[in-house]
């Protein structure tokens, strides 16, 4: 089928590159912070503003990978929680989860104020709604659990959209913006009086404790007293963040809508074919609709340019608007709810991570910059104890269990996908796993009927790669991995490419 949309990031394609330099020395800094997305950009402009010396470390460019594909809205309202925190951990916990991500939004704003930074932000109502009984029934309660905790929700009965609601849950003064201007534009006030950026520079591994030696690809080491790994996904395998928590992939597309027919809040469904909804100004002075859903597991599904499909007749259908972008984000759902923010083991009192921010990570990136400055700087912070990273995890949940149970049906039961299939059967546009001299090799044949084969076996942990046809790539159904036909890294955790295999 054909796909209407540009297959870019809008916030991505409406941004120059950046072009810091990569490391090409050893260097010695206070905080080595690993991973240029929202959450480790503002970690470091915070602990920058302490007085640190910082080095911020990014294998590919600011911005460009998760924080890059998202829908950026900023907000404590996300989409169905408190009824479930509630539940899980007691009215106090989930009043400091909803104080927290109330204090990000604030202090994104006091950064974008500071430096008077251009990135589009607004304040918004953010509003989750139901189009049937059973979702009404989920918000009525959600709306009831908001209100108990303290923040300021509300029930309404109707919103400005093209279709019948049942109802929803608002949530006002939340916020939206531009992600990567905000990036960049915070990534520029970091070098200088011995602070760096350092992009195209793959870290390899963590060694040490106090001070730690970042390991680069690139050769050189960074030395800093403490290091922060804010890869999505952390790099570093231990503390088993791959196994208290799982990849979900989801997708977005957008185009441009009269001014005076856009929703002006921002919006998410409840229900299994939930929608998500918000507006953003353009440079040419228009409007961008932006609508997003279909989520599901990563590497778990062969039918991704379907799911773009939805979504672009659903924006044709509901709001009369052409796509003309369209792409895809990830992150990583935690059991329990919470992130996990903190030391990466308890024997790490120098190395912290930030992860599992479970599709909301613009609020959650900055409460982890928060977190982890005030934890670096000996601040005590009122959220610490919620989010630390060492916390006692329900492994036994049914979710836990069911998605672990799919990570070892994947490394067991993908080797004996494609054992009688060979490069021949491969046609031109399509990727398939063959079998060759009896290793697994993931084998794609470009429009030109050039054949690109690459190990079909992840880096991270010997998971078997899958097709992903809409956007051309290996994707690692077991913890995230993505990776392109030529075998370059998409998205880790991997830290090393795909083996380039040769089948003649």
């Amino acid at each position: 089928m054909a796909l209407s949309g540009h297959p870019v990031s809008f916030w991505i394609d409406s941004t120059l590159p950046s072009s810091y330099p990569a490391l090409s020395q050893d260097v010695s800094v206070d905080v080595a912070v690993v991973g240029a997305g929202l959450a480790g950009v503002v970690t470091a402009k915070l602990l920058k503003q302490a007085g640190k010396t910082v080095a911020l470390i990014e294998a590919d460019r600011i911005g460009t990978g998760t924080s890059g594909h998202t829908t950026a809205k900023v907000s404590a309202l996300h989409q169905l929680i408190y009824a479930d925190l509630i539940d899980q951990h007691g009215p106090e916990k989930a009043c400091l989860y909803g104080e927290s991500n109330q204090a990000a939004i604030a202090r994104l704003a006091d950064l974008i104020a500071a430096d008077n930074i251009d990135c589009d932000f607004e304040h918004k109502p953010n509003y989750t709604f139901a189009t049937d009984n059973d979702g009404l029934d989920q918000v009525k309660a959600e709306v009831e659990a908001a209100q108990r905790i303290g923040l300021p929700a509300t029930f309404v009965g109707s919103l400005d959209l093209p279709f019948a609601i049942k109802g929803a849950i608002e949530l006002p003064d939340q916020a939206q913006f531009h992600p990567r201007k905000f990036m960049l534009a915070i990534a520029a006030t970091l070098p200088g009086d011995g602070s760096h950026i350092f992009e195209q520079t793959r870290v390899k591994t963590v060694e040490d404790e106090g001070p730690c030696r970042v390991i680069t690809q690139n050769g050189p080491t960074v030395t800093a007293q403490d290091v922060v790994i804010t890869t999505n996904l952390p790099i570093l395998d231990i503390g088993l963040y791959f196994a208290k928590t799982y990849p979900q992939r989801s997708y977005l597309v957008g185009g441009h809508i009269d001014p005076n027919r856009a929703p002006q809040g921002m919006y998410i469904g409840v229900g299994q074919g939930y929608r998500s909804l918000r507006t953003t100004p353009t440079d040419d002075g228009g409007t961008l609709l932006i609508v997003g859903g279909e989520g599901h597991k990563v590497g778990q599904d062969d039918a991704t340019d379907e799911r773009y499909q939805r979504l672009e007749d659903y924006l044709r259908s509901q709001f009369g608007v052409e796509p003309e972008y369209r792409w895809s984000g990830q992150d990583l759902k935690s059991f329990d709810q919470l992130p996990y923010i903190g030391q990466l083991t308890p024997a790490h009192q120098h190395t912290f991570v930030a992860t599992g921010f479970s599709l909301w990570g613009m609020a959650k990136s900055v409460v982890s910059a928060m977190v982890l400055s005030d934890r670096i700087t000996g601040v005590e912070n009122p959220w610490a104890e919620l989010y630390e990273a060492t916390r006692p995890t329900p492994f036994v949940t049914t979710t836990s269990i069911q998605k672990n149970l799919e990570v070892g049906a994947h490394w067991v039961g993908d080797r004996f996908k494609g054992l009688f299939d060979s490069t021949d059967s491969v046609a031109p546009g399509e990727g398939k796993l063959v079998t060759h001299k009896g290793g697994k090799v993931a084998a794609y044949r470009d429009e030109h009927n050039q054949l690109h084969t690459v190990s079909a076996v992840c880096p991270h942990l010997g998971c078997i790669v899958a097709w992903n046809q809409a956007e051309t790539s290996w994707d690692c159904p077991c913890h995230g991995s993505r990776f392109s036909t030529e075998g370059k890294i998409l998205h880790g955790p991997a830290v090393k490419p795909l083996e380039q295999k040769v089948c003649d």
